[in-house]
């Protein structure tokens, strides 16, 4: 925690995640709700968490070089208003196929607004630092995964998800003023020289296969989100379907991934300077694949919320995981292109996941779903475990001398 009060670049960065994540996560679950009461659909559902995805897909396959040749700082101000925007005309939105086209709108412009982030961050604290550092973003974004789904099922339950929306607009209009504070130099070194748009997109997919440590990142965690998004489109049918626990049961189910992830995260950064980051990365997705698989079994909500507890905490310890194999195997020049190059190949398989998730939760049930979730899991934690093996370079230094 003292990185909030001796960086203070990293600390405005801090809390405009935070505040952008709170209103987000709250958001998120008002949309699910609302496309779910207008449709009573799992295609519809699954539709509306592809669209959330999918831009990042085109971003990283077409506008990756664009993250390190414009300054990193102007599009995530332009991101946060754009976002505003979308959240402010929601409430207006007068059927499930608005709704669907707005949330696409909202996940283009997150596609290039995390990147950034996660780009720019190695820049705001020392190499001894980072490690500490994203599990203070992380934690930030978890803790709101444990606070923001509770409040939204019971804001949604006892208002309408018109609330939820305008909460989030004003979210991300605080996330611009606090990112507006911080030096653009800070956020990023010289802009890339580019030579030509093909080339610089050519040279981010070729630094992610080259360089191992990008290259487990990608195999891994294209797996496991996959599995991830089907689990995430059965979720809202096991608890108001399976488990009969309503609007707020859904939202308890969230918060208790969100505590989980908040734990995790929390707990990444200590871990991985005592361990091997590859060791813990297949930890953390068999804990995932334990909570998940589990989850579909129990009884009812309520013995089910220690299993998604579980499962946040190796969703949390993996997502440190990346962003630091990630931000120690690109440069500064190059990071944003290989950030939304891996990024785009997992939300890809996330968004092939969801489109065949939903009918596969009409056709055989959540259950069932979350049975097979675990066992994808499994597999992905055996990858992470062979590739780990391979010795991981620890540090940026490493990672050039490799």
């Amino acid at each position: 925690m003292r990185l909030l009060r001796t960086a203070p670049s990293f600390r405005l960065l801090f809390f405009a995640t935070l505040g952008s994540s709170l209103g987000t996560l709250l958001a998120t679950v008002a949309l699910v709700i609302d496309v779910k009461d207008r449709t009573n659909s799992g295609p519809w559902v699954g539709a509306l968490m592809f669209v959330e995805f999918l831009p990042a897909v085109a971003v990283g396959l077409f506008f990756g070089p664009f993250l390190d040749r414009l300054p990193r700082r102007g599009l995530m101000i332009a991101s946060d208003v754009v976002r505003c925007g979308v959240f402010c005309v929601l409430p207006f939105a007068g059927s499930a196929g608005q709704i669907v086209f707005l949330a696409a709108i909202a996940g283009f412009t997150t596609g290039f607004f995390r990147p950034a982030v996660y780009a720019g961050l190695p820049n705001l604290v020392a190499e001894d630092q980072l490690a500490r550092a994203n599990s203070l973003i992380q934690t930030g974004e978890n803790v709101s995964w444990t606070l923001a789904p509770i409040l939204g099922g019971a804001l949604v339950a006892a208002t309408s998800p018109d609330t939820a929306y305008w909460v989030n607009a004003a979210s991300f209009l605080v996330s611009a003023v606090l990112v507006f504070r911080i030096p653009a130099a800070k956020l990023q070194g010289a802009l890339a020289v580019s030579r030509g748009f093909v080339r610089d997109l050519a040279e981010g997919f070729d630094r992610v296969l080259r360089t191992h440590a990008l290259r487990t990142v990608l195999v891994v965690w294209t797996i496991a989100l996959a599995a991830i998004a089907a689990s995430n489109t059965a979720q809202v049918f096991l608890a108001k379907d399976t488990f009969s626990a309503g609007d707020f049961g859904y939202g308890l189910i969230f918060g208790c991934i969100g505590l989980g992830l908040a734990i995790g995260s929390l707990a990444a950064g200590p871990w991985i300077e005592r361990r091997s980051v590859g060791g813990v990365y297949a930890a953390s997705i068999l804990m995932l694949a334990v909570g998940i698989g589990t989850a579909g079994a129990m009884p009812n909500v309520w013995a089910a919320l220690p299993c998604f507890v579980l499962c946040g905490i190796g969703n949390g310890i993996a997502v440190v995981c990346n962003s630091l194999l990630v931000q120690r195997g690109a440069s500064d020049e190059v990071r944003g292109r290989v950030f939304t190059v891996i990024m785009s190949v997992n939300y890809a398989a996330y968004g092939i996941a969801i489109l065949v998730a939903g009918p596969l939760t009409d056709s055989y049930g959540p259950r069932w779903v979350y049975g097979v979730v675990g066992l994808v899991l499994l597999f992905a934690s055996l990858v992470a475990y062979v590739l780990g093996r391979e010795e991981i370079p620890e540090t940026r230094a490493e990672v050039e001398a490799a």
